[in-house]
């Protein structure tokens, strides 16, 4: 198995779709494509886990974001100018056979798969924990398991009406970071409200400097910090569905890039410079404390109802996502047979069913372990996310090397820096997987990863 290399790439196909793949329905437009890109990385990561980010790490978590940002900024290249070589459903796994290998191309996909099960469940624990700002009483469970029947639901329909949904919910999370902004700089500029006479941009670095727990407290948050970066691939997986492709998908890349950027850091900037970091609650969206400290009337309340649509939106994509890389999977003889069949709305409704079922896994933890939940499965979510990301820059460094020998065409789309920068962001990603053993917390996915690649050891033997 190890002595296999890289299939010869074949000639790159038209931008319809890969053999078999064609009848996916390309109903996604430029608008739904964007939107749910979008949709799928602001989530649980941005809105909750940034609280528990900044507990740790103060105002240097923004280098964290910063340099992530870079990272996500090659990948999203690479992945963009591969999709506009060969637009497929199950892009990640389908680049990785042809230009990385067999068993590259099993595990990608599985661990896809695997990761967006997990960040599902993610989610699912954040839905609970919002809804307990309302009703403590509630268990952390019960609105989870409400929530992915809902989702269900709405996956078994055309995937015009996901594209559509995702499109409102993902509208509602950017319009509401943008207001936040916005408001934010008229506090600290104006000094207007309760906020006003202590909002200052200074308080960036006035409480312990902006880096108080140094370095260490800095890298123990990188997990945290790439978490929320997850999910900005999710468009690779919208190309089998998209409306011309090959003009949609680059220039979705382009802008999603920024917006995520902009989001991410400017609202971040913003939350610590209205209020010091150290008076932050660790365990509340600080997007619920900004709005409810600015005294705008039942501002909180709205806030948390955009939050847990933004985490119900993530949770949409990864139906969305698991059930169409299960699909894409079959077509390969790298799955059951089963996941190939779609519904007569041209769904995937095999791939849709068990990925909702092992969604479920994640409501019996919140009802097992409803503190430590959270914080397992975004460390284990991560695990897959790397390896997917990490699987897109050594494809791309194969697809350029092959464009070289004059094997495939070259595209317009080109990400800059090859092959160096594909390197650096590998050894970055390596890195940050590193960092899981330095933290009690998250050390539990080093323990899970080696047990998932040695079943997908198993499991390529066995489809073989």
């Amino acid at each position: 198995m190890q002595g296999e290399g890289p299939k010869t790439p074949r000639p790159a196909e038209p931008a319809t779709a890969q053999a078999g793949e064609d009848s996916l329905a390309r109903s996604l437009h430029s608008r739904h494509i964007q939107l749910i890109a979008i949709g799928g990385t602001i989530g649980v990561g941005l809105f909750l886990g940034s609280a528990g980010a900044i507990h740790k790490a103060g105002p240097g978590l923004l280098l964290n974001y910063a340099i992530g940002g870079i990272a996500i900024f090659f990948i999203m290249r690479a992945l963009g100018e591969l999709l506009t070589y060969r637009p497929v459903a199950g892009s990640f796994a389908s680049y990785a056979e042809e230009f990385v290998g067999p068993f590259a191309g099993f595990v990608t996909g599985w661990s896809y798969w695997f990761m967006w099960v997990v960040t599902a469940m993610a989610e699912l624990t954040a839905i609970g924990i919002y809804v307990n700002f309302w009703l403590p009483d509630i268990p952390q469970w019960l609105p989870g398991l409400c929530a992915l029947i809902v989702l269900y639901a709405t996956n078994t329909l055309a995937v015009r009406v996901y594209g559509e949904l995702e499109f409102w919910f993902a509208l509602l999370k950017v319009i509401t970071i943008v207001a936040l902004i916005v408001a934010g700089l008229i506090v600290i500029v104006f000094g207007v409200g309760s906020l006003g006479a202590t909002a200052s941009f200074a308080n960036l670095w006035k409480q312990g400097g902006f880096m108080p727990f140094g370095l260490l407290g800095v890298l123990l948050t990188l997990q945290i910090v790439m978490f929320a970066y997850s999910g900005v691939e999710l468009v690779g997986v919208t190309a089998g569905e998209a409306q011309n492709p090959a003009v949609v998908l680059p220039r979705a890349t382009n802008s999603i890039i920024f917006r995520i950027l902009l989001f991410y850091i400017g609202s971040l900037v913003i939350i610590m410079a209205l209020v010091p970091w150290n008076q932050l609650d660790p365990n509340m969206s600080p997007f619920v404390l900004m709005f409810d400290k600015m005294g705008i009337p039942g501002a909180a309340n709205f806030i948390n109802v955009v939050v847990i649509t933004a985490a119900a939106s993530s949770c949409n994509g990864g139906v969305y996502s698991t059930g169409r890389m299960l699909h894409s999977l079959a077509l390969r003889g790298q799955a059951p047979r089963a996941f190939a069949t779609l519904s007569s709305r041209q769904v995937p409704l095999a791939g849709v069913n068990a990925s909702a079922a092992m969604m479920l896994i994640g409501v019996v933890l919140n009802y097992i372990v409803p503190k430590e939940v959270f914080t397992w499965v975004t460390s284990i979510a991560l695990i897959g996310t790397l390896w997917t990301w990490i699987i897109i820059m050594l494809a791309h460094r194969g697809y350029r090397q092959a464009v070289r020998e004059g094997r495939v065409r070259a595209v317009s789309y080109r990400m800059p820096g090859w092959p160096a920068a594909n390197w650096l962001v590998v050894a970055f990603l390596l890195i940050v997987a590193a960092m899981f053993a330095l933290d009690p917390d998250t050390r539990v996915a080093l323990y899970v990863a080696p047990l998932w690649f040695a079943l997908l050891a198993l499991g390529y033997r066995f489809a073989r």
